[in-house]
């Protein structure tokens, strides 16, 4: 029996059984609201039997045609339809193997993980770095922001340097944004690895050679780059003045250059952001005794990045029911930003563009089905309205740690910096279980795209659109009502592999040139495990080692191309 005819058979059955999945309370319903209902089922029953079966590869090639001819006219290539036709294969095979699109979403763990690793290795083509005696000239950057946002503009002047075949000096790290951390480039990241690894695509120094700063008639040329500048711009704007000049410093730069990119500078970005920028090794040894300390209490927890902050809330303009005190107080803060416009705060909440309150967050993680004996480590600097706002949480959810809590009077030397704290909450957020952001920050982007690089770690991100419907309707159902409401609206936002699409959002947060699909066989594997489309045919064995040492990785490399390519989302 062909395609068509199995994909007819089985709409007939559901339109058989059609009146069985009406909802029960529709059972208390006056007679005519009940042959209503059924009339209609039976109008539409009526038409599926008098219409001709549907050729689905028919249906396929007129698809994929018409993506094709779309995707000449607007410049993207065919990963992008070759994307679209692996997602419409996926749905359908996998509808046909459970009868339903709303197959239950494992809590903990993507049941497709398994089949996807970053790659970030450089083409055949990829040109050495050029020596630094060779080079345009010497690019100095100072960065901007908190510590995230300066992680951004570090990646970008690398793949920046690249583009100018300028060397790379250190970048300068920000020390009078709202945070004001004095720490240096060498106090947060490891400056000698990051110099190392990425010796093969750029050449960094730590400063410019006195001999040509006493060479130089005038200080450095100092300028500010618009932001998502195109290669272009910086090939026809900045490359002219550093070539002339020899030193060259670009001020605030953060997101000063465009998302996309060629695939060979999107992989420069991975290598940067997911292997080079690691962090010194007490930042590092004292995040991984933190998430040592929660794996001793439980074998898996929930990191969750609330950023319920006085200053992060002012800054979204919403209303969190504090009254005319949260107004005022607020309302102050709000007035160091004096570019920001008059927002409505019932407005954005409608918009999504509020975070949830810790209350709201664990309705949420309670309605997913995390029980309430589920270990928390809660990422945040000061929540505003203290022990008050959070004791909700608590109540949902008793485990709860900080920073703060497990390491007591250890924490003490980092303290004065913000940064070096902000850098332990990344390290143990990577690590956990699962991560649930709580807005649209740039930590929340960068650990979101860290952690489908690294594997598709289960990461929530709240639909605060739906959601935010939800809780002011939530006295109106019973809870299992509001529970499978909550799981309806969160699919799409669970940190599935098949949420990212090519050039969606920002880079850093969906990396998809920079994550490829396993080969795969694992005959280990029941029969009635998903597998996803084009790996079922590989006769190949991957083997998996998470105990890989970083300081080694350069020495892993991708299956040869006589066992089998990696395809590239």
């Amino acid at each position: 029996m062909g395609v068509g005819s199995k994909v007819w058979s089985l709409r007939s059955f559901l339109c058989s059984k059609q009146p069985q999945l009406l909802h029960p309370d529709k059972n208390n319903n006056s007679n005519g609201s009940i042959n209503h209902n059924h009339n209609h089922h039976s109008h539409m029953c009526w038409r599926s039997s008098v219409a001709k079966p549907t050729s689905w590869s028919m249906v396929c090639g007129f698809m994929l045609f018409g993506l094709g001819l779309i995707s000449l006219l607007t410049g993207h290539m065919a990963s992008h339809v070759e994307w679209y036709s692996q997602r419409f294969v996926h749905r359908t095979l996998h509808s046909a193997q459970d009868g339903s699109e709303r197959a239950p979403i494992d809590i903990w763990e993507s049941q497709y993980s398994r089949y996807y690793y970053g790659c970030k290795e450089r083409g055949r083509n990829f040109a050495p770095a050029v020596s630094e005696r060779k080079s345009n000239g010497y690019l100095l950057i100072a960065t901007s922001g908190g510590l995230n946002q300066q992680r951004t503009g570090i990646t970008d002047a690398v793949v920046v340097a690249r583009i100018l075949n300028a060397t790379l000096v250190v970048p300068e790290l920000d020390h009078h944004s709202f945070w004001k951390d004095d720490s240096d480039f060498n106090n947060i990241f490891d400056i000698n690895w990051f110099i190392t690894y990425l010796a093969k695509d750029i050449t960094i120094v730590k400063r410019v050679p006195d001999k040509v700063m006493r060479s130089m008639d005038k200080p450095p040329y100092t300028m500010r780059v618009p932001r998502k500048s195109e290669p272009e711009y910086y090939h026809d704007q900045v490359l002219p003045i550093l070539l002339r000049r020899r030193v060259l410093q670009l001020t605030k730069f953060d997101f000063r250059l465009a998302n996309d990119l060629d695939d060979e500078l999107q992989r420069l970005r991975c290598r940067v952001n997911y292997h080079a920028l690691r962090y010194t090794k007490p930042i590092r040894q004292f995040g991984q005794k933190l998430v040592m300390r929660m794996r001793k209490m439980a074998n898996r927890f929930i990191a969750v990045h609330l950023r319920f902050e006085p200053d992060m809330l002012a800054f979204s303009g919403c209303y969190f029911g504090g009254g005319e005190k949260e107004r005022q107080e607020l309302g102050e803060i709000r007035k160091r930003w004096t570019t920001l416009p008059d927002l409505s705060p019932d407005g954005e909440r409608k918009r999504g563009k509020c975070p949830l309150t810790p209350h709201e967050v664990g309705l949420m993680l309670r309605a997913l089905g995390f029980a309430n004996d589920t270990y928390l480590y809660v990422a945040s600097g000061e929540i505003y309205g203290g022990d008050e706002t959070m004791q909700p949480l608590k109540d949902l959810f008793p485990n709860i740690y900080t920073k703060e809590m497990l390491a007591g009077e250890e924490l003490k030397p980092f303290l004065p910096f913000s940064s070096r704290l902000a850098a332990i909450d990344y390290i143990v957020c990577d690590e956990s279980n699962v991560f649930v952001t709580n807005n649209n920050g740039n930590m929340a982007k960068i650990l979101a795209g860290r952690r489908r690089y690294m594997g598709h770690k289960r990461t929530i991100r709240p639909n605060a659109k739906r959601l935010s419907t939800l809780f002011m309707e939530q006295h109106q159902m019973d809870w299992d009502t509001f529970a499978e409401k909550v799981k309806a609206s969160q699919r799409g936002f669970m940190g599935e592999p098949d949420e990212i699409r090519p050039g969606r959002g920002e880079f850093h947060e969906y990396p998809s040139i920079c994550i490829c699909e396993k080969p795969y066989i694992d005959q280990a594997l029941s029969e009635d495990v998903f597998r996803p489309p084009k790996l079922a045919a590989e006769n190949l064995t991957v083997k998996e080692d998470s105990s890989l040492d970083e300081e080694n990785e350069d020495s892993i490399r991708l299956p040869k191309q006589s066992v089998g390519r990696a395809r590239r989302w």
